[in-house]
């Protein structure tokens, strides 16, 4: 009898871990795809919010880095295989997957059985966004951004109190030429930073941020390559800056260029969005003496732009998925509660270091406090949130990361004197010819 009771115990036993195991094995998969570790650590948000989702499902994190298009070619391959359910795009190459060549391989929203329209209306999104991610085809979202990404004058206050005897963000502003959409006023700014010893931006490249989002036409037009006037003019706005010794000829991500950020470093101000403040600036601004923490502030710039964002779009809606994926992606770009990723990103509620950023929903901005102690206190969304008025989609391209990479390369060459200025635009669309099958005017 005991035998019999132990064999039926042992049976039970066995039964009950092919159950668990059962269990286990049936969670469904998805195959996140994204160029940093930004979208993994939100899903691990949102399952932890949503232990009902977490029973349901596992996740397949694949994260490239996007050196030499490493990611983008990665995910066309995935895509084009069906191996992609979620997937994120930055703003350089976005175009590509939500209006471009790839665009067909994204789920409109609609079809995961999302309300987007209402959802876009209650959240208020910026609407650059919204026209970023909508297939020109069938007008259909297909990519939302959770960031939004409007810049602003990043400056030094000692450095502006030293100038002028103010660090007043509207002194500031106004010495600039904020809102003039002209660089006038900002170089005559130059000169006074620069007898007073002091660079007005670090390198050639922290004006290029402004110019390349600010231009009014694309890259390319009806199949054709076009420089458009304010790019071209970045030549020559270039060249005043190296040959007048307005900046310190530093590149953009090298070492020399992090060097400014700190106490020591000359450089007066960086033109960027909220995420350059708090994933650049503060982590590069050094420590002890050396650290400039504090000492900084944001106005507004003599041109609008923007700069980067990342976006969320789905490669499936399987009927088996797509209730995580509709619920994940909405959490991430539509929701406004105090439990969605928006409020809590905008707060500094996503990560130990409090650090704060601005959102794609003006609902949430707007009961969102700014403040950091970075920026000596200031309540930076008072100068971002407006910023995102002057962002437009209007000029971009599926070849913006291409063109984007080739004319700050021929603009160098000109500006470190290597070729002249006809030269540096023909060497342009030799490298262009080279990579695109678009026409070309020579």
């Amino acid at each position: 009898m005991k035998k019999l009771l132990a064999l039926v115990l042992a049976a039970v036993l066995v039964f009950g871990m092919m159950s668990v195991t059962a269990a286990a094995d049936s969670k469904v998969t998805i195959n996140l795809w994204s160029f940093t570790d930004e979208l993994q650590g939100m899903m691990n948000k949102y399952l932890e919010l949503h232990p009902e989702m977490a029973e349901k499902y596992e996740i397949n994190s694949t994260v490239i880095n996007n050196d030499g298009s490493a990611y983008v070619n990665a995910l066309e391959s995935a895509l084009m295989n069906g191996e992609v359910d979620i997937y994120g795009a930055e703003a350089d190459y976005v175009f590509k997957y939500s209006q471009g060549e790839a665009a067909h391989f994204a789920v409109p929203y609609a079809d995961l059985g999302i309300d987007v329209a209402a959802g876009i209306e209650a959240a208020e999104i910026a609407p650059y966004t919204v026209d970023i991610g909508t297939r020109p085809s069938d007008e259909q979202v297909v990519a939302l951004a959770y960031q939004s990404t409007g810049g602003a004058f990043i400056y030094r206050r000692s450095i502006a109190k030293a100038v002028w005897g103010t660090d007043d963000p509207a002194v500031i502003a106004e010495k600039i030429g904020a809102g003039t959409n002209s660089w006038d006023a900002f170089f005559a700014a130059a000169q006074e930073v620069k007898d007073a010893g002091y660079a007005m931006v670090s390198g050639k490249g922290d004006i290029w941020n402004v110019i390349k989002t600010a231009a009014p036409t694309g890259w390319v037009v009806d199949n054709t390559l076009n420089i458009d006037p304010m790019r071209e003019q970045y030549l020559d706005l270039a060249k005043t800056l190296k040959d007048n010794g307005y900046m310190n000829d530093t590149n953009q991500w090298q070492e020399a260029w992090f060097a400014d950020m700190k106490a020591e470093g000359t450089a007066f101000g960086f033109y960027g969005p909220a995420w350059l403040v708090n994933y650049t600036l503060g982590p590069n601004s050094g420590e002890g003496e050396s650290s400039s923490a504090g000492d900084w502030a944001v106005t507004a710039p003599n041109v609008g732009f923007y700069w980067g964002g990342t976006y969320l779009l789905a490669g499936t809606n399987d009927a088996a998925k797509v209730e995580l994926i509709k619920g994940f992606i909405e959490w991430v770009t539509l929701d406004t509660t105090d439990d969605g990723l928006q409020y809590m990103w905008a707060n500094g509620l996503m990560n130990e270091n409090g650090t704060k950023d601005t959102v794609a929903s003006n609902v949430v901005l707007a009961r969102s406090n700014g403040e950091t102690d970075f920026l000596g206190g200031q309540n930076m969304f008072e100068y971002f949130i407006p910023a995102n008025e002057y962002a437009t989609a209007t000029n971009m391209t599926q070849y913006d990361s291409v063109c984007n990479d080739a004319w700050g390369d021929a603009v160098g060459q000109y500006v470190a004197g290597n070729v002249d200025r006809d030269g540096a635009i023909d060497l342009f669309k030799e490298t262009i010819s080279g990579k695109l099958d678009v026409d070309i005017d020579w």
